[in-house]
């Protein structure tokens, strides 16, 4: 039996040939055996982008108001423990380690893949922990994602865009149609993208789910630096804009207010909480500005959608004189997609490779950012860490670095970063 965390997860990584095996009869039979039947209240997060910091947004919210909250997200960037937090710090080494050993005694000879190993001993840290409500961020997907072994009292699909197609499909209503699939009957189940696939409602009537759509059934006002939001609870006027930077974060921000009406019976929370929890709430990795000159901002942007939001804030920022892309993706994503959206924004192009089984190399991304005609140079690196070094080397302190691709683009600029390479 592994001993360390290092030691549990390269076992995790060991138990199944593929790293995506997506159904739920294996976790759920594991499920079973476990006992894993949660009394509190689950909230269930899904959709293309925005899960992240729609997480954040309830977990600091509902912190504020005095609950114990447990958190399961993913994936992480600089340590396992972040996907797993309980009032709001990350679980220890020993509590992971004991929920691991358990869920491995349970399983048997049942294959799981690392992330239904993970979500399953999530589910064990938090009612071994008796936390008050558990937010659960699914993984890919929705329908067949481990996290959707378990109910959710109240779902949230924050968006839907073409990503992942070889799993959820090439079309918005079937990508649609599997990320309704964690909508429950009699349930409030909530959309907040900026228009709902015919799939997803079509669903959500099927089974019963009281859908309650951004624009419909809950809204938001902004005016002068403040917002109001309506929904069906009632109106909450003059909140503070989220600490999270994007000009998506309302409609974030209103799915999570929108899951606490639907909550209120069980989970009521007060205006003070709501606001202290927007003011305060924190999420590496989305549009974060690291401190130092020349300006860095690293963002986890790693499909077009997430892409054209990047370059919506890209947009609102104070001109620079040049702008340094650190560019890094994975083989599996729509590379040119990003570009097309980031294309206007950048002035130097630094492509870098990603030692990971998914990884693009340097040179091919750089191949395809030339075929792309982007304006500029375009400059190729082995990895992450000799473009930024690059970047930080020839850029004025006026100038701005913007890291961007993927999760491991972020957290390799992020490592370096903790050792004080800039």
């Amino acid at each position: 039996m592994p001993v360390t965390l290092a030691d549990w997860l390269a076992h995790l990584e060991s138990l199944h040939p593929k790293t995506i095996a997506l159904g739920l009869a294996r976790v759920d039979e594991v499920r079973r055996r476990m006992g894993l039947f949660p009394a509190f209240p689950v909230i269930v997060v899904g959709g293309t982008n925005g899960k992240g910091s729609t997480c954040a947004m309830l977990e600091s919210i509902l912190s504020s108001a005095g609950y114990k909250v447990g958190c399961y997200t993913s994936p992480h960037l600089l340590h396992y423990n972040e996907r797993v937090r309980i009032a709001r710090q990350m679980v220890g080494d020993e509590a992971l380690c004991a929920s691991f050993e358990k869920v491995e005694m349970a399983r048997g000879d049942t294959q799981l893949t690392y992330f239904e190993f993970g979500t399953l001993a999530a589910m064990q840290v938090f009612i071994g922990q008796e936390v008050d409500v558990a937010i659960l961020e699914v993984g890919l997907g929705g329908r067949l994602d481990a996290v959707n072994v378990f109910d959710g009292d109240c779902a949230v699909v924050t968006s839907v865009d073409i990503d992942h197609t070889e799993y959820l499909g090439d079309t918005i209503e079937k990508i649609g149609f599997e990320k309704a699939g964690i909508y429950r009957p009699d349930r409030v189940a909530i959309f907040s993208g900026e228009a709902a696939p015919e799939s997803l409602i079509g669903h959500a009537e099927r089974i019963g789910a009281r859908l309650w759509r951004i624009g419909r059934e809950f809204r938001f006002l902004p005016h002068q630096g403040q917002w109001d939001f309506e929904g069906m609870a009632g109106k909450r006027s003059a909140l503070p804009i989220p600490a999270l930077r994007g000009a998506f974060q309302l409609n974030n921000a209103s799915a999570v207010l929108a899951a606490l009406d639907a909550l209120r019976d069980r989970l009521p929370v007060s205006m003070e909480a709501v606001r202290r929890g927007l003011a305060e709430v924190r999420l590496m990795g989305r549009f974060q500005f690291l401190p130092g000159k020349p300006e860095l901002i690293l963002d986890v942007a790693h499909n077009p959608h997430a892409a054209r939001a990047l370059a919506r804030n890209l947009e609102n920022l104070p001109p620079s004189p040049h702008v340094y892309a650190v560019f890094a993706m994975l083989k599996d994503k729509d590379v040119m997609g990003v570009v097309e959206a980031l294309k206007p924004h950048v002035d130097t192009w630094l492509a870098a490779g990603i030692d990971a089984p998914r990884g693009m190399d340097g040179e091919e991304l750089a191949s395809l950012l030339e075929k792309s005609a982007v304006r500029g140079n375009v400059l190729r690196f082995p990895g992450v860490s000799q473009a930024l070094g690059h970047a930080c080397n020839v850029s004025g302190e006026n100038d701005r670095i913007v890291a961007f691709g993927s999760f491991y683009t972020v957290a390799q600029v992020m490592q370096q970063a903790v050792r004080g390479i800039r």
